[in-house]
């Protein structure tokens, strides 16, 4: 088992025991680490252990009264080396060493013997709970006047360790706000180089924008040029179209593809051809002069047909021009948009490394950040349990204090019972003093009475004595009855604590108890609700059930009071059954009252049944046999009715 594993097990032997001696302090009980003797012996090899490897060449153990005389013998045994005690005021015999030490009720004194250390010797000094860690420091002293080195174990020098600590810890906090002070300036940085990559992302995109701008108004002209040509040469097209109607109209054969590429000089020269070939044509047909005017009609349209051509390839030639130069504009606008946007990437690409140099200088912050957050919520955490452990030790130490108040107020009650006795003793002194004098003066007189007297004498002062060790021995006694008492006091106290807890428990399990015995009486309540509903219902059944049988008794009253006659005409076949000769009968009157009430019966015992077959019963109050038995009451009840009446009543469960 490591040292880890048997600490962990000493302290859960420890017990905690919160308002005592008084509220607010919660006092550790070592006596249950005594009480079982594998944990005792694991917590003197763990103090072994650690005086082996703190102070290796350790020569004297000193125990602090009280309870560091339970740890100390044993472990100097262990160790091989002697053990030395220190207690409180007037509690060791010789010439001592006498240190003052204040607590927070009042002042109390340490001694320790002078010859039971050398000087030289290394010491560690030996208490029983952390708690008491204000104590050792006093005591450290007496032995150190002797020249002797005195280390302080884990046990006794608490508040150095805790001044080094923290002195560290407010080193680390200063630490953490400086790195805490970096960050916040290289955050600051860094959130102004984005804001200067966000300004120039913003011009950027920004001129980027009017590029796409000034683009799309070219584009539109473009389009506006395309169309415009589209159109021309649609213009073009068409008179093309219509001079080659001409043409052919007049007989003259021109290439379509020669036409496109003629010029303004050839348009003059065609037309001199064309008067040569008229004066020719003129000249050669003398004859056709019928003709002649429909052929000048021709070439005066052909003339105006080649001028409108003309116009439109002089447009055409400009509108090609007009082109190219768009075109050339377009291919530098391009050229600009290409530019742009190899920019645009360039800028994009630069983008996006500076965002991920800043996602990763932000995860590093973060990190850096969580770090420093973690360790100062550390430094709480450790702030806090320091000041419990400071709470703790003063909660102990009060409780020291109160425990040495008392046996300080029982050490002045000894001292006044000290100072009577020595009072009396002084005043038995006196009394001696004179009867020795007395003895003097009479011993002239006479040997045998002052031999007499001095016996008598003796006698009493023996018997003064033996009074004084009879009032000594009963001290003692008294003191160890009330340590006994004290002890039971205590042990009362932890019972009556146990009992206080075993109570809150039972009156939480009756408090449970209560709820389920009100939910329990809830459903009973409910239940026997349910049981009175059904009770009355079952009533208001039994009362049909009897109003129907008196019905029907009435009913067979008066059929026997009525004629023979009207019953036996009546067919046994429902089918056969007319209402209408009833009035044929001489007492039909009655005859039809009696069915009336027969039919009432008869309907009342189906809403019975109805009533019957809808209740919802439940299996505990009435059960599905009682309910069928019900309605076959009711059905026989039904078919005794109809029998009488002449009905044939093949099933009763049909009808």
């Amino acid at each position: 088992m490591t040292t880890e594993e048997k600490i962990a097990k000493i302290k859960q032997c420890i017990t905690g025991h919160p308002d005592f001696p008084k509220p607010g302090i919660l006092f550790r009980d070592i006596f249950p680490v005594l009480r079982d003797a594998s944990v005792f012996k694991m917590l003197i090899d763990v103090l072994v252990d650690h005086v082996k490897s703190k102070t290796p060449n350790v020569e004297i153990i000193v125990g602090l009264d009280s309870r560091g005389f339970l740890f100390g013998p044993i472990i100097a045994q262990e160790l091989g080396i002697s053990f030395v005690p220190v207690r409180k005021a007037g509690k060791l015999p010789g010439e001592i060493f006498q240190v003052t030490y204040s607590l927070e009720y009042g002042q109390d004194k340490f001694e320790i013997q002078k010859d039971s250390i050398k000087p030289g010797a290394k010491v560690v000094i030996v208490d029983d709970l952390l708690a008491t860690g204000g104590i050792p420091p006093p005591a450290s002293p007496a032995p150190s006047r002797e020249g002797s080195h005195t280390p302080m174990s884990q046990m006794s020098n608490i508040e150095n360790d805790w001044d080094d600590r923290d002195e560290i810890r407010t080193r680390e906090l200063e630490e953490a706000r400086a790195r805490a002070t970096q960050m916040e300036k290289t955050m600051r940085w860094w959130s102004d180089c984005t804001s200067n990559w966000r300004e120039k992302w913003s011009k950027v995109r920004n001129e980027r924008n009017k590029a796409r701008e000034e683009n799309r108004q070219l584009r539109t002209k473009l389009e506006a040029m395309a169309k415009e040509c589209t159109a021309s040469k649609r213009q073009s097209e068409e008179l093309k179209v219509k001079n080659v109607e001409l043409q052919k109209k007049l007989g003259i054969n021109v290439d379509v593809a020669a036409e496109d590429k003629v010029t303004v000089n050839d348009v003059d020269k065609k037309s001199d051809s064309t008067a040569v070939n008229k004066n020719v044509r003129r000249k050669s047909h003398p004859k056709s002069e019928d003709d002649s005017d429909d052929f000048e009609l021709a070439e005066e349209k052909t003339n105006l047909a080649g001028l409108k051509l003309d116009e439109a390839q002089k447009t055409l030639i400009a509108e090609r021009g007009e082109k190219s130069v768009l075109m050339k504009t377009i291919e530098k606008l391009q050229l600009e948009l290409n530019s742009q946007k190899t920019k645009y990437d360039d800028l994009k690409q630069s983008k996006q490394e500076a965002l991920l140099e800043i996602t990763k200088l932000k995860e590093s912050n973060k990190d850096e950040l969580s770090r420093v957050t973690v360790e100062l919520e550390d430094e709480a955490v450790n702030r806090s349990n320091m000041e419990k452990k400071l709470a703790e030790l003063r909660r102990e130490l009060e409780r020291l204090q109160r425990e040495n108040a008392e046996e300080y107020g029982k050490r002045e009650r000894l001292e006044t019972d000290k100072f009577s006795l020595e009072r009396e003793n002084k005043k038995i002194r006196i009394q001696i003093e004179d009867l020795k004098e007395q003895i003097d003066r009479k011993s002239q007189q006479t040997s045998a009475m002052a031999n007499s007297d001095v016996k008598s004498l003796q006698t009493d002062l023996s018997a003064s004595n033996k009074e004084l060790n009879d009032l000594k021995v009963a001290y003692t006694r008294l003191k160890k009855t009330l340590q006994e008492k004290n002890t039971e006091l205590d042990h009362s106290k932890r019972r009556a604590e146990q009992y206080e807890a075993d109570v809150k428990k039972l009156r939480v399990r009756i408090e449970e108890l209560k709820k389920d015995l009100a939910n329990a009486e809830d459903e009973a309540d409910a239940q026997g609700n349910s049981l009175r509903k059904q009770q009355r219902e079952n009533d208001d059944l039994q009362e049909q059930l009897e109003n129907l049988q008196v019905q029907l008794n009435h009913a067979q009253n008066r059929l026997q009071r009525s004629n023979p006659s009207t019953v036996k005409s009546r067919t046994p076949s429902v089918k056969s059954f007319d209402p209408n000769e009833l009035g044929e009968d001489p007492d039909s009157d009655d005859s039809d009252l009696d069915i009336e009430t027969i039919y009432v019966s008869v309907e009342g015992s189906l809403s019975a049944m109805k009533n019957v077959s809808e209740l919802p019963f439940p299996t505990k109050a009435i059960s599905v046999e009682a309910v069928t038995k019900i309605k076959f009451e009711c059905y026989e009840t039904l078919s005794k009715c109809l029998n009488q009446l002449g009905f044939r009543c093949i099933n009763i469960l049909f009808c």
